[in-house]
């Protein structure tokens, strides 16, 4: 032990480096995957690994963890490994729950020992390529904006989603859910990423944010040249399905990407199943068009408080 310096404390060397962890801001995280339901969500509606080696549940962790602790790329979760004292917490997460007789089937995944807590970059590659349909991709055509079709797995991690937002809103309901829907560049050098309209090699996911409860419930990962309002109906229907049946009333907020009639019609009809008109604000570019109409407006509404003034000072008269 040292000696005391200038503040109150002192440093003390441990002999064994077991059960301690750099990574102890995971922890909370860990416990709320597992109090959650997260885990067995995942278990129950993911089946991309076969019956050895890794599971759905620890690979999806393995990724989960490796953004949380703010890792760049799969080959991070090299660093996640090396914690020992994290290992060990990841491994008691695995097992939480499970009945002996399951856990000894667990063991039995691998032909040998297991030596690692933490899914390898290469295990994690393989199986990042399974929610990718490579048949998707013969539909690509040179200048314009494709959007694959999301595969059976895909949909499956939407449901996880869902049933984890389905959680949060049984802990703190909240009747109203106020979507924001926007899209996000993220550039990257990346050969095969494609060009974004701001000139540079980007992806550009759009996202629903629901406002009340501080909370992504969906995100469609894109390529860098489709336009942010493209095909936003879909993704916004896909979210709304998403929303716990608690939730009654919904509005919608979104930039000028969100400006267009189809999807502008849609959120004014009154015909909607579940919610029926929903409430929304959109920006709107001020073209010429836009200004002309404006001001057609302006004056309709000057003519009608005129209108209404002559009326009532015609009773007051009376």
């Amino acid at each position: 032990m040292s000696k005391q310096g200038i503040l109150s404390y002192r440093t003390e060397a441990e002999a064994t480096s077991q059960n301690l962890t750099a990574l102890s801001g995971l922890a909370p995280y860990l416990e709320l995957a597992v109090g959650s339901g997260l885990v067995d969500s995942i278990r129950r509606n993911l089946s991309v690994c076969g019956e050895r080696g890794w599971t759905d549940d620890q690979i999806v962790m393995s990724l989960l963890l490796l953004n949380l602790a703010g890792g760049e790329c799969v080959d991070d979760l090299d660093h996640l490994n090396a914690d020992e004292g994290f290992g060990k917490l990841l491994r008691w997460c695995e097992s939480h729950g499970l009945p002996r007789r399951v856990r000894r089937q667990m063991k039995k995944r691998w032909r040998k020992v297991r030596d690692r807590s933490v899914v390898s970059a290469s295990a994690a590659r393989r199986y990042l390529g399974a929610f990718h349909d490579e048949g998707q991709e013969k539909l690509r055509v040179a200048g314009k904006a494709l959007i694959p079709k999301a595969n059976d797995h895909l949909v499956g991690l939407r449901r996880v989603n869902g049933e984890f937002v389905g959680f949060v809103q049984r802990c703190s309901r909240q009747p109203v859910a106020t979507l924001d829907l926007d899209a996000t560049l993220i550039e990257t050098t990346k050969k095969d990423a494609l060009y974004c309209y701001k000139h540079y090699r980007a992806y550009q996911p759009l996202n629903v944010w629901w406002t009340e409860q501080e909370l992504m419930i969906h995100s469609e990962f894109r390529d860098g040249n489709v336009p942010a309002g493209y095909d936003e109906l879909r993704v916004l229907i896909e979210a709304l399905a998403l929303l716990p049946l608690s939730v009654k009333v919904v509005r919608v907020r979104s930039d000028t990407a969100g400006y267009e009639h189809k999807f502008l019609r849609w959120l004014d009809c009154v015909d909607n199943k579940r919610f029926g008109r929903i409430e929304f604000a959109i920006s709107c570019d001020v073209s010429r068009e836009f200004k002309a109409v404006k001001e057609h407006l302006v004056f309709l509404s000057d003519t009608n408080r005129i209108f209404t003034k002559k009326m009532i000072t015609s009773k007051m008269i009376l």
